[in-house]
């Protein structure tokens, strides 16, 4: 279903004020966080192709982030003596992360709700654990140190350096991200997830073969998660452990929930309110989280069901309001 006339133009203005934001921006610390939001929106959209689309609640979600950093570090920097381009290095990110997600997926095909959140997390925990441990006896993750010295993006000579050089770059990535979200949502395996989400049983009464499709869903989600954490690796041009805690899978997680569970636009705007509203309350020092909680508390009061939502999940809550 085409959304309304009204949510066109409101995503039409979206996003033509991120193409001039850098220029209406007072200083190049916004500048910063506008290429943040989009990182986080990108990571929320895969983490929604799990959660939104296909019904699986991942709790480990950030440890395809570190993945995706590392293997973006071990093959762009000075740390095993490689310094592959930027643009052969995001592909093979890309594999290697949808390959984690197989792997992490096929265990736990039989698994749903609370079961399968206690096992990614579980796996989300392992993965920080060998971040942390992988640098004895052979030094292969820098340990709590991490790899630093990693290289910049580069194309045809020019290397990106500042803020707002990345922030387009993210920018492009979050658009092309939107785009294979909302053909994904609409193709046959798109169909296959929101039945499985729907009910699981019923979706393989009429012939889905579920098995496949979680396994495609976890590898999707997971894909997107390392295309961020490349972008993050040669923003930072370092990457650590710290980067990669559980609570990072939560932040994500609530960008997901707080803009509505599988609305795109919701996803980008729950995004969007996470990154910046910390900033803003910047000036309550110890006390912002706490008042930054506290909106996050109001807000889901008022409206569970996310900002946003779309046509099938509102039918769905109207129908157990009944």
């Amino acid at each position: 279903m085409a959304p309304p006339g009204w949510l066109r133009w409101v995503a039409w203005a979206l996003g033509l004020a991120a193409v001039v934001g850098p220029l209406l921006a007072p200083n190049d610390y916004w500048i910063g966080v506008m290429a943040r939001i989009c990182l986080y929106a990108t990571l929320a959209l895969g983490l929604n192709v799990v959660v939104g689309f296909a019904g699986l609640l991942d709790l480990g979600y950030v440890a395809f982030f570190g993945i995706g950093s590392y293997v973006y570090a071990f093959l762009a920097s000075g740390h095993f003596g490689l310094h592959l381009p930027f643009f052969v290095v995001v592909p093979i990110v890309v594999v290697a992360t949808a390959v984690s997600g197989l792997l992490i997926g096929a265990p736990t095909l039989r698994l749903r709700g609370d079961y399968l959140a206690i096992v990614t997390l579980g796996f989300g925990e392992i993965t920080y654990l060998l971040l942390i441990n992988l640098d004895r006896p052979v030094n292969i993750t820098g340990g709590p140190s991490g790899i630093i010295g990693i290289d910049p993006p580069a194309l045809a000579g020019f290397t990106l350096s500042r803020n707002t050089e990345y922030y387009y770059l993210f920018l492009a990535a979050l658009a092309l991200a939107l785009i294979a979200s909302v053909r994904l949502r609409h193709s046959r395996v798109g169909w296959a997830w929101q039945a499985i989400r729907e009910d699981e049983l019923a979706a393989k009464t009429m012939g889905i073969n579920t098995t496949v499709a979680k396994l495609q869903a976890f590898a999707m989600g997971a894909s997107f998660a390392g295309v961020g954490g490349s972008f993050l690796a040669s923003w930072q041009r370092s990457v650590f452990p710290e980067n990669f805690l559980f609570t990072e899978s939560i932040n994500i997680l609530a960008m997901v929930i707080l803009g509505g569970t599988g609305n795109l636009l919701g996803v980008v705007v729950g995004a969007t309110l996470l990154v910046t509203l910390p900033e803003v309350f910047r000036d309550f020092q110890r006390y912002r989280l706490l008042v930054f909680g506290l909106m996050l508390m109001v807000l889901m009061v008022v409206r569970p069901q996310g900002l946003l939502v779309t046509d099938g999940r509102r039918e769905e809550q109207e129908d157990q309001a009944v």
